[in-house]
């Protein structure tokens, strides 16, 4: 007998590739296998053609100049470029920088080893729905502040920090702005230029693109924002990124931002529904607590707390039926309690009985309509 797949409400830990990336990738492992730096011979010259047309659409879909688009490995190192690179680059200026408790591992790591190297970081504490108070900031900035890095859309609860105040008010004080978007690029609108960020980090594997490729925005202006790059080598992506591009990777991160976008309001309306008919049936068994804003939030993220619950009990209760989350996949392997969570004043027992539903385009109203029937069922063994 065939085995039954588990329903996949983990799209927050990644998306399968969509078939039509595939398709576009494929030509550029096998007939158009050129290195895009070779511009002596007509594969160098297909694969340097492919990768501009990419940077293109990418850069078009956040309103940005294709200039501005430094491809990396993913939204990891484009945070570690900017952090570590903006530390280096304007150590003289200040050794201060501004994140928030809620940020992803990959912005707070680099946080973490610049302090081992004498700069200071302030991590912002949330509010109870998650979002930056704006009126703590303020304060935070010094003379010495040199990066402001808040993430636009939360990995574990999927709430909507307000980017383009924060930027404005960074402006305002000649203090450069980051955020780490990899959770927003194909979810919600992005234009640069409106949220007025001096850097922006993206990935494609949120999207239905391939693993190992994203990429860092970094605002155009003469002089160039300073930034050091942290990999050295043969000078690709402006000198900042070194390293063969690769192109079925490029190729297949611009089809899947081009399928993202040209579903993008639907899809969005379509998962908001999905989730909240979701809230809606858990909500009815009580004793449950929505984590972050209700409607500052991503579409297709619900964060739910269990009151009184084993947490251990229900992820065994699950397992094999609905595959998910109950934190970030990057850190929810580790025994320590979501530091998300425990931002927004949650105790240690909620946050074990914590799960992350990451709905998507697979997502269907059906397999909602299961997953309560198989939650409730389990939920109710373990109360009673």
């Amino acid at each position: 007998m065939p085995v039954t797949k588990p329903i996949y409400l983990d799209h927050q830990a990644t998306t399968p590739l969509d078939p039509d990336v595939l398709t576009a990738m494929w030509p550029y492992f096998i007939e158009k296998a050129g290195n895009p730096s070779s511009q002596g011979h007509l594969y160098g010259w297909e694969a340097a053609a492919a990768v501009k047309k990419a940077r293109e659409t990418i850069a078009s879909a956040i309103n940005a100049s294709p200039e501005s688009i430094i491809f990396t490995s993913g939204a990891t190192e484009a945070n570690n470029l900017v952090i570590k690179g903006i530390a280096e680059a304007y150590f003289a200026k200040g050794r201060h920088l501004v994140t928030v408790q809620t940020e992803h591992a990959a912005v707070l790591a680099p946080c973490r080893y610049l302090e081992q190297h004498g700069f200071e970081i302030t991590y912002l504490p949330v509010q109870a729905d998650g979002l930056v108070d704006l009126d703590q900031l303020t304060p935070a900035l010094r003379e010495d502040t040199i990066l402001v890095s808040v993430m636009a859309a939360n990995n574990e609860i999927g709430v909507l920090q307000p980017i383009e105040k924060i930027s404005a008010l960074c402006q305002s004080r000649g203090i450069l702005c980051h955020t780490d978007a990899a959770q927003a690029l194909g979810k919600i609108p992005l234009d640069v230029q409106a949220l007025g960020v001096d850097f922006m980090s993206l990935t494609a594997h949120k999207l239905y693109g391939p693993k190992g490729i994203g990429g860092l925005y970094r605002k155009p202006q003469t002089p160039p924002l300073k930034l050091i790059p942290q990999l050295h080598g043969g000078g690709q992506e402006q000198n900042l990124r070194s390293g063969t591009l690769p192109t079925p990777q490029i190729v297949g991160f611009a089809q899947a931002v081009t399928l993202a976008h040209q579903s993008l309001d639907t899809e969005s309306v379509r998962l908001a529904g999905l989730r909240e008919k979701l809230w809606q049936g858990l909500e009815k068994m009580g004793d449950v607590i929505r984590n972050g804003h209700r409607t500052e939030t991503l579409p297709g993220c619900l964060n739910v707390s269990f009151w009184g619950l084993d947490g251990a009990q229900l992820q065994t209760a699950i397992q094999g039926k609905i595959a998910l989350s109950s934190g970030s996949a990057c850190s929810s392997a580790k025994p320590e309690p979501s530091h998300v969570l425990v931002a927004l004043g949650r105790t240690l027992a909620e946050c074990r009985a914590t799960l992350r539903f990451g709905l998507g385009r697979s997502t269907t109203e059906a397999e909602i309509e299961q997953t309560l029937e198989i939650l409730i069922k389990a939920i109710q063994r373990i109360r009673g």
